[in-house]
């Protein structure tokens, strides 16, 4: 069976920045492998794209333009907030407002957001909200492990607003901040 439209699809793969001999920054094995309804809307498109037609037991190796991936770096996704958005119970915590680390927040409207703490000084906290791969090209080596009908079941949680496969975007090293599951996928958009 090939990979085509509303097929479940089970990959693995190591993903480097930039090309084959870039660093390793995730991998989908065979223990914790990507799993996703193609077609979906779960994964980025010219990732998909790469993987039309194969079948099981086909190797891949996509390279994707940072523009085709998580885009440029946008300035304005990197802002300067008060500091006093970030007391809990009145207090400043320095050792989750450092920086380095992924704070999960909400916009507004309600739109939930990860930033990256870039700067703490007495009044504000720099944050950056890009996506942590922006402007970064990326290289996906690996195999299709399975291609099959999906489920009624599957379809459904896809097209729902769940991650469906049980991938999440944007963690990179397999933390599960943005609650949408195994931690395993890049390729992701949920």
């Amino acid at each position: 069976m090939e990979v085509a439209k509303n097929k479940m699809v089970t990959v693995t793969y190591d993903l480097m920045i930039d090309d084959h001999e870039g660093e390793m920054i995730e991998q989908a094995t065979a223990e914790r492998p990507l799993k996703f309804l193609y077609g979906a809307g779960m994964m980025l498109p010219k990732f998909e794209e790469g993987l039309s037609g194969l079948t099981t037991g086909d190797g891949f190796e996509i390279k994707l333009n940072h523009l085709d991936a998580y885009g440029a770096v946008n300035e304005d996704a990197i802002v300067d907030l008060p500091k006093d958005i970030f007391l809990v119970n009145g207090s400043f915590d320095p050792d989750f407002v450092k920086v380095g680390n992924s704070i999960p927040m909400m916009s507004g409207d309600g739109q939930r957001l990860n930033g990256i703490v870039l700067e703490v000084n007495d009044a504000s906290v720099r944050m950056d909200f890009n996506h942590p791969l922006a402007g970064e090209d990326l290289f996906f080596r690996g195999q299709v492990v399975e291609v099959r009908e999906a489920t009624d079941q599957e379809v459904v949680e896809a097209f729902s607003g769940g991650c469906g496969g049980g991938c999440s975007s944007g963690c990179c090293g397999g933390d599960d901040s943005d609650g949408c599951g195994s931690g395993c996928g890049s390729g992701c958009g949920c």
